[in-house]
């Protein structure tokens, strides 16, 4: 079977809304951390999925659930962190990423952000700077390679 393949296209991203949206966000997260990455071994969700404010996001393309982030406060006042970027592999030429990590920012300032912080793949570090992040340490967070990066939501 072809995978299936979408060209550059408007991404609407929004906060989950429902049960069958938080559905749609879990099955690509798994679809992304644990059936393509193998990062985690049968779930990706973490104690801060019972978290009451944790925020979900879903960008959508024609109808259909393309990508994920999510975002949360951190504890000291005005931060933020991003995380659980994933974009479906049929999307990813799409360039849904971009667009849903300006929704989280953009999301966390308007909930009184001053900054956002997010463990970011090496891999995907010039994608974030592009975005305007900076890297601020190399780590391994999950079992791999990544680096700590932040944005002044201000």
């Amino acid at each position: 079977m072809t995978e299936l393949r979408v060209a550059p296209a408007q991404a609407d991203c929004r906060l989950v809304a429902d049960a069958a949206e938080a559905e749609e966000h879990h099955r690509i997260r798994r679809a992304v951390f644990v059936d393509e990455q193998a990062i985690f071994d049968g779930t990706d969700v973490d104690a801060h999925d019972a978290r009451s404010d944790v925020l979900q996001v879903v960008a959508w393309i024609d109808g259909r659930a393309a990508g994920v982030v999510r975002l949360f406060p951190l504890g000291a006042a005005g931060a933020w962190q991003g995380d659980r970027l994933a974009v479906l592999p049929g999307f990813r030429t799409a360039r849904v990423g971009g667009p849903l990590v300006r929704f989280a920012v953009a999301t966390a300032a308007a909930r009184g952000g001053t900054r956002m912080v997010a463990h970011v793949q090496r891999d995907n570090r010039r994608f974030f700077e592009r975005l305007g992040w900076t890297a601020r340490a190399d780590e391994i967070y999950a079992g791999r390679p990544h680096v700590v990066m932040d944005i002044d939501l201000r």
